[in-house]
């Protein structure tokens, strides 16, 4: 009876020898398991000691073999492990210390490689000395993930994972130490990751933490820009014969739109829409232009934004009232009576710019009531005023006959103003004092640049197709739920602004469609029916689409944001003004919004009432960290049976991870853990 110590998928395995043929035997185990095993794969016969016996000698023994010393005592060429045994232990090696050797070579490829049947040869010593080096960095590392997972979960954050913040939680490294030490800390402490860090101190301030983490996942080269120099316009443009204004809120450095209203109390009056055209400074593919491209959109939040160009490049080509702007005009003339459009004509031309009005400085004073002669209209350009609202008016409602229902502005549009301490400029810190205030949407001015905008956008859009020139477009199939606006080079319906079609090109300073779409309006003005041989754009070209694609990524980003900042502010004055109760509507699946602010929020108790239903809830707390909202259901405002007592009532969750509710989406999540109603885009969206 002998026994063979044989190789099988990199492990090694002893048994009793049954039978053997030319290339193969018959092997029983000591659980007595009976398997065929090749000749090839049999590294070892003995008859003494036992399998068990002989597998425990050799791994115990293997564990003294100095590797380095057996690397000296291997000979240069090929050689075998049994060779080998001899050498360093004696002449009269027997299996035990033969096994040993064979495993400790086995587990050793940085100082011998496998040739195959128990076959080896020493690496050479340019090799070992860097793969020792490398397990020596390797064992280094292990030690410093188990120092800061010590350390963070003693409720210490050391430097290195501080700094690494962000990529930690949202685009993780995951062989990066740092990473790592997280992991761990996180595994022993059964704490999630951000929770985790939280108490650990790498988080001082939740208002930082999602300023850097926006920065750090849109903008990781910073927010500044190059060194450039604006190109003026070339053309020799004729002057316009108008006194344009504009009209915007007062924070408004990018002022893209101007109107003009000509020949009231002739029965034919023209109505124009003048766009600013940095599209006539520079072409595609120059230094401004691959600014712009870069960026996309100009992004807004509370007390400050980060613009798609540098101010000196804004201000060349805003429409700064007292100057004679370079523009795109586009003139509708229209029946004075019936306001029916009788024709439209655009121009490229030098436009006086004659007042920048202010909205927010004028809601009060430019009413429904003075635009329609129910009150005294005792400011400047009262009549244009009046023309043009009379004019939004009637175009809002033609294209509530084509939507087949009229636009809902129920809901109000909210500002926030950031109340700063005496000196402190730049971006907010947090800190600040939060002033939200309301304001109708659909109000006068407003109603005036969203449906001039529309038409200018909506007729932009029909002529260049004419032209047979591509632009791009935004269109939306119906109005059903579910149905979302698109972006394409074609023209199509957007039922839920009532038009035939509709692009983007009434901001060309502040997004980059707009840009675009003006260099192609320019090629239509320059060309008319052979502008297509000329646009920068062809038909089907595939930069188009590739600055859809980006667009649409950046854009979303870009909202996601803005939606989840104003919510931090929102939750933020809840703080400052120790709100205790908030009254809400109730939407679906236990979420509410609130009556008085920019606020959807989840309330236990409330997923059985209808939606609408009215309800009072209890703040019972807020997670600037998480933008999290926790409230409980006091009572029912429009039933007269009381709800049962909130105490038993469960809190908030807000896990649904949206900017909406609250929440926050990580990269590191339980995997890394664990051992084991869209509504229809309106006449806002003309006027950002």
């Amino acid at each position: 009876m002998f026994y063979a110590l044989y190789e099988d998928g990199g492990k090694f395995h002893a048994g009793r020898v049954m039978s053997e043929a030319d290339t193969s035997m018959q092997v029983e185990l000591d659980s007595g398991k009976r398997v065929k095993v090749k000749s090839s794969a049999v590294m070892l016969r003995f008859d003494k000691p036992a399998p068990a016996e002989l597998l425990a000698q050799a791994q115990a023994l293997a564990t003294t073999i100095e590797l380095d010393l057996a690397w000296e005592f291997a000979p240069e060429g090929e050689f075998s492990f049994a060779d080998l045994a001899r050498d360093y232990f004696s002449a009269k090696a027997g299996p035990d210390q033969q096994a040993a050797t064979l495993l400790r070579l086995f587990d050793a490829p940085h100082y011998f490689r496998r040739l195959g049947k128990g076959n080896f040869k020493k690496a050479p010593e340019d090799i070992v000395k860097a793969a020792l080096l490398g397990i020596e960095r390797k064992r280094q590392q292990a030690l410093q993930i188990e120092e800061w997972a010590t350390e963070l979960a003693a409720g210490q954050c050391p430097a290195p994972v501080r700094e690494q913040l962000y990529r930690i939680l949202f685009k993780p490294d995951k062989n990066g130490p740092e990473y790592k030490a997280v992991v761990e800390a996180a595994k022993r402490s059964q704490r999630a990751p951000l929770e985790l860090l939280k108490g650990a101190g790498a988080i001082n301030s939740p208002y930082q933490f999602h300023w850097k983490r926006f920065l750090f996942e849109t903008f990781p080269q910073g927010t500044g820009f190059p060194a450039l120099t604006a190109p003026p316009v070339k053309d020799e443009l004729p002057l316009a014969a108008v006194r344009a204004f504009s009209i915007d809120d007062s924070q408004t450095t990018e002022i893209d739109d101007a109107l003009s209203v000509q020949g009231l109390g002739t029965g034919t009056v023209v109505f124009g829409i003048h766009i600013a055209a940095p599209a006539l400074a520079f072409a595609p593919d120059s230094p401004i232009d691959k600014l712009a491209r870069d960026r996309l959109s100009t992004v807004y939040m509370p007390g400050w934004k980060i613009t798609m160009l540098p101010d000196s490049v804004v201000q060349t080509y805003t429409l700064t009232e007292g100057r004679d702007c370079p523009a795109v005009s586009l003139y509708v003339t229209l029946d004075e009576a019936t306001l029916e459009v009788r024709a439209s004509e655009t121009k490229v031309e030098r436009v006086p710019i004659v007042a920048n009005l202010r909205h927010d400085q004028l809601d009060s004073v430019i009413t429904e009531a003075s635009l329609t002669g129910q009150a005294p209209a005792d400011y400047a350009h009262a009549p244009e005023l009046a023309f043009a609202f009379r004019l939004a008016q009637a175009l809002k409602g033609r294209r509530e006959v084509v939507r087949g229902k009229p636009e809902n502005f129920n809901r109000p549009d909210y500002n926030f103003k950031l109340e700063r301490a005496p000196g402190q400029q730049g971006e907010p810190d947090g800190s600040e004092s939060v002033v939200i205030s309301t304001r109708q949407r659909g109000a006068p001015l407003d109603l005036i640049v969203a449906e001039a905008m529309i038409l200018a956008n909506s007729t932009w859009g029909g002529w260049i197709a004419e032209c047979g020139v591509p632009g791009i477009y935004r269109s939306q199939a119906s109005m059903m739920p579910g149905v979302k606006v698109k972006m394409g080079t074609r023209p199509a319906p957007h039922a839920g602004m009532g038009v035939a079609q509709y692009t983007w090109a009434t901001s060309p300073l502040r997004r980059y469609v707009d840009l675009v779409n003006q260099w192609q309006i320019l090629a239509c003005v320059r060309h008319g029916r052979t502008a297509a041989l000329a646009a920068p754009f062809k038909p089907k070209d595939a930069g188009l689409f590739s600055i859809i694609s980006g667009f649409d990524a950046a854009y979303a980003a870009y909202n996601d944001f803005q939606n989840a900042i104003e919510r931090w502010w929102t939750l933020r004055w809840l703080e400052q003004n120790q709100v205790a109760e908030l009254e809400a509507s109730v939407m679906k699946d236990g979420l509410v919004r609130a009556d008085t602010l920019p606020l959807v929020f989840r309330v236990g108790g409330t997923e059985s009432l209808p939606r609408g239903a009215r309800v009072r809830a209890r703040v019972a707390g807020v997670d600037l960290l998480t933008l999290e909202l926790h409230a409980t259901l006091l009572a029912r405002l429009d039933e007269a049976a009381p709800v049962p007592d909130a105490a038993g009532a469960e809190e908030s969750d807000d896990d649904d991870g949206s900017a909406a509710t609250g929440g926050l989406k990580l990269a590191i999540g339980d995997d890394d853990l664990s051992p084991a109603d869209a509504p229809a885009e309106a006449a806002p969206e003309a006027a950002p």
